[in-house]
Order: C-alpha cells, then sequence, then structure tokens
C-alpha cells in the first residue's frame, strides 16, 4: 500500500492525458488494424455488388423516429390493424372504395359502411394519445348511389369487351378461329 502523497501522485499521473499515452496507442493502433482490414477487403472486392450498392439510403428525409424498427417492420411485412385508430381509420378509408366494390349486395355495403362510421365516431370520443382523428364519416346513402355508378361503369365496360371479343372473332375466317381457341 502507497503512503497518501504517493498514492495522489500516482492517481494523477492516470489521469494526466499527456502521461496516459499507453492507452491513447492502442486505441490508435486498434483503428488502424481495423482500417487496414477495411482497405484489404476493398482491394479483394467483398464490398462489390452487394445488395442495395447504388441506391439512397432508406429515411434520410424523416426526422429521428424512437419507433422507426416498429414502422419499418410494419410496412414490409404489410401488417395492418396495428397503431392508433387515426392511422388505421385512415388507411381504411382510402382503401374503402375498393372494398366496397369487391362487395356484391348492397346491404353488405351498407352493413361495411355504417361499421366504418361507427368505429370513427368511437376513434373520436376516446382521449387517448396519439394524433387526432381527422377521417370523415361516409355518407351512407352517397356511398351507395357511387356504389352502384361504378358497378353499373363496370359491367358496361364488361359488356363492351365482350362486344368487341365478339366482333373480332367475327371477323375471323374459320380457320384463324380453329388457331385461335384456347388449347
Amino acid at each position: 500500500m502507497l503512503p497518501p502523497d504517493e498514492a495522489d501522485s500516482a492517481a494523477t499521473e492516470e489521469n494526466d492525458p499527456e502521461q496516459n499515452t499507453a492507452g491513447q496507442s492502442m486505441m490508435e493502433a486498434r483503428a488502424q488494424y481495423v482500417e487496414m482490414a477495411i482497405q484489404q477487403a476493398i482491394r479483394r472486392g467483398e464490398f462489390d455488388n452487394l445488395p442495395g450498392a447504388g441506391k439512397p439510403l432508406a429515411n434520410l428525409d424523416r426526422g429521428y423516429d424512437p419507433d422507426w424498427w416498429i414502422r419499418q417492420k410494419i410496412e414490409s411485412e404489410k401488417i395492418t390493424g396495428l397503431g392508433p385508430p387515426a392511422l388505421t381509420l385512415r388507411t381504411e378509408n382510402a382503401e374503402l372504395d375498393a372494398r366496397l366494390d369487391s362487395v356484391q349486395s348492397e346491404a353488405a355495403v351498407t352493413e361495411i359502411l355504417r361499421d366504418f362510421n361507427s368505429r370513427v365516431v368511437a376513434a373520436r370520443r376516446q382521449l387517448q394519445g396519439g394524433p387526432p382523428v381527422v377521417t370523415p364519416t361516409r355518407d351512407v346513402a352517397e356511398q351507395l348511389a357511387l356504389w352502384r355508378e361504378r358497378r353499373a361503369a363496370r359491367s358496361e365496360a364488361a359488356r363492351q369487351q365482350r362486344e368487341s371479343e365478339a366482333a373480332a372473332l367475327a371477323a375471323m375466317t374459320w380457320r384463324e378461329r380453329r388457331r385461335a381457341r384456347p388449347q
């Protein structure tokens, strides 16, 4: 054990930046070794043809987001139904017309719209954290009329397609029709 005066001087020598060159030289040696290993790998071509080479880094324009990995996982896996109600309702609102077009009956369209409107109203009433709910409710009668118009336009387009195919088939000779038949 050192006397108190010698212990104090030994402690100040360890903390003195001019005296502590062994640690710095060790760090510099490690940095030089790493740099040398990287340069050798570059010369060997180990960094050539990596996935993402020549492409910009993603999300550089966004600010810092502590939940970046969750957002990235949701986007890559295309997971739906997760997140605050404001965001899920907003995405559902954007995809609602396509969902309505896949339905065949007016009763089903009405049920989907009523369910959507009730969830929007319920989300507005909740005072939980997260972004505010700005998704509008949908007028059932108006959306039903728009659904009927889209359905009529689709059936008209399908009818015209069938007529044009029939006219093209009628214009062919019997040999051309025989060759055009699926086998």
